[in-house]
């Protein structure tokens, strides 16, 4: 694009033009979608995956095949700013790569859906006219289903006229809830909300005040009560990508429970190493928003107590050495009844455990984005690869399965996509086997039971008196962190 605003003109079909790593690489208008696909759609890959399983690498990797730029749909690595903890790729993990929304928003606000969408979307269309293919990645599914489907409500309002017959049955008509109220006098606007639509007032917190402004918006302007909106047809196309403005190619990086609790531990603990409490300490405050902002990414609440405690210290010895070796120095201390310690473990725990949690609720939100609202999602497993850390794994098992899928999607064969059976997954976190030493050889079945089991008083005990006796937090972790996986056959049961 020459600046004018008006597209470059189509190169020739025969074009190959060199990619970000210098590779040869297809990179014909209609290839990357900006004319043609699904309806005449632009046409967008969408990474998706749990935390850990590699989604920015892979689309990395997918720039060594194809002229792409990435766009992130990550909630926390959209804000500038801490940098360890959210785990944003760094300038050189990029190869090179163009990649947007990374690190640019103002940390102390609020970045929505909306706003995501309405900034992704002039982002895309810039990436469209450079000949190139937009990528998106990211962990955080609602910017992404604001990006790609009718998810928001301003999505619905927009539709409200056009669709109205749906919302409304032939011959009921609309009371004029307006001149009913007549001249009432509300105290806020949630009351005067609930006076409208108590039905929508019940859904959301009368503090809600965005959500609050957004019913009302909806009603003045359609004259729909809110709680009617979700209808008919609105009902139907909600939140499904193929009312989308674009042609998506969904790829999930796959992998299973046990293998990405273990690697999302240890992870963990390499952002100690990296300055996690650096970044946190930075930006502490007592009181603190923990709703709002970057404050929200799981690794700063959790560290909150120990923060204040070792402020209060640092107040009484004029000393401030929170770096990485400081925290080494507490966490191998000899004294089990210092506090430090005590807190720093506990925080170092939460933030591995609500880390897990994460996992979890990203891979049921995969299975919920395909069974409910029809997404065509193709899946690539990554445990192996995971597993072995192996280069070579990752290449066969994850790369190229996704240059197939991808390669297929632009010239527009969906018979050559992967198929979206995820019954292999779900089967193989439900019948893992785990075996906690700590515990006696105790046989745990399923992530969910295992899970329950590692919060159990009796095992956390268990825990501390090892803790106690090995100092090799740094070498080999916890005895009974890392279960022992046992495959069997459901068939077995």
């Amino acid at each position: 694009m020459d600046g004018s605003g008006e597209d470059a003109p189509p190169p020739p079909a025969a074009l190959r033009s060199p990619n970000h790593h210098g590779a040869e690489v297809p990179a014909t208008k209609t290839d990357m979608g900006t004319e043609s696909g699904q309806e005449g759609k632009p046409k967008v890959v969408v990474i998706m995956g749990a935390t850990g399983a590699g989604k920015s690498k892979l689309a990395i990797d997918l720039a060594a095949h194809f002229p792409i730029e990435i766009v992130n749909a990550d909630s926390m690595q959209v804000y500038r700013g801490l940098d360890v903890i959210t785990n944003k790729v760094t300038v050189d993990e990029q190869k090179g790569v163009p990649h947007h929304l990374l690190g640019t928003v103002n940390p102390n606000v609020e970045f929505t859906a909306k706003e995501f969408r309405d900034s992704a979307h002039p982002i895309i269309d810039d990436i469209r006219h450079r000949d190139c293919l937009p990528v998106v990645v990211g962990g955080t599914n609602y910017y992404i289903q604001a990006l790609v489907s009718p998810f928001l409500l301003d999505d619905t309002t927009e539709e409200v006229s056009s669709n109205m017959c749906y919302f409304i049955p032939a011959g009921d008509e609309q009371t004029d809830l307006m001149s009913e109220l007549g001249g009432e006098i509300f105290s806020c606007d949630y009351d005067y909300l609930r006076a409208v639509d108590p039905v929508a007032a019940d859904r959301i917190h009368p503090n809600n005040y965005r959500k609050i402004n957004q019913y009302l918006n909806l009603y003045t302007q359609s004259g729909v009560v809110p709680s009617r909106v979700y209808q008919g047809k609105a009902a139907e196309n909600w939140g499904r990508a193929d009312n989308c403005k674009f042609d998506c190619c969904f790829i999930c990086v796959d992998a299973s429970v046990p293998v990405l609790d273990h690697y999302v531990e240890q992870r963990v603990d390499c952002m100690i190493d990296a300055g996690l409490l650096k970044e946190v300490s930075e930006i502490y405050k007592t009181e603190a928003d923990y709703t709002r902002g970057l404050r929200q990414a799981i690794g700063v609440r959790e560290f909150e107590e120990f923060l204040r405690v070792y402020h209060l210290e640092i107040l009484n010895t004029n000393e401030n050495n929170i770096g990485k070796d400081n925290m080494r120095e507490i966490l191998n201390s000899t004294d089990d009844d210092n506090p430090l310690k005590i807190l720093l473990t506990e925080a170092i725990d939460k933030v591995k455990l609500n880390t897990r949690r994460l996992v979890r609720r990203q891979k049921r939100m995969h299975t919920r984005l395909q069974r409910l609202f029809g997404w065509n999602i193709n899946y690539v497993d990554a445990t192996e690869a995971i597993s072995s850390r192996l280069e070579e794994s990752w290449a066969t098992q994850v790369v190229e399965p996704a240059v197939r899928i991808v390669g297929s999607f632009l010239q527009g064969d969906e018979g050559n996509l992967s198929t979206n059976d995820t019954s292999g997954s779900i089967e193989r976190d439900l019948w893992t086997q785990y075996t906690c030493k700590a515990c006696g050889d105790k046989v745990l079945r399923g992530g969910h039971e295992w899970e329950q089991h590692k919060q159990g008083r009796g095992h956390r005990k268990r825990i501390y008196k090892l803790r106690k006796k090995s100092l090799q937090l740094q070498e080999g972790g916890l005895p009974c962190m890392e279960p022992v996986i046992q495959k069997q056959n459901p068939a077995a049961d």
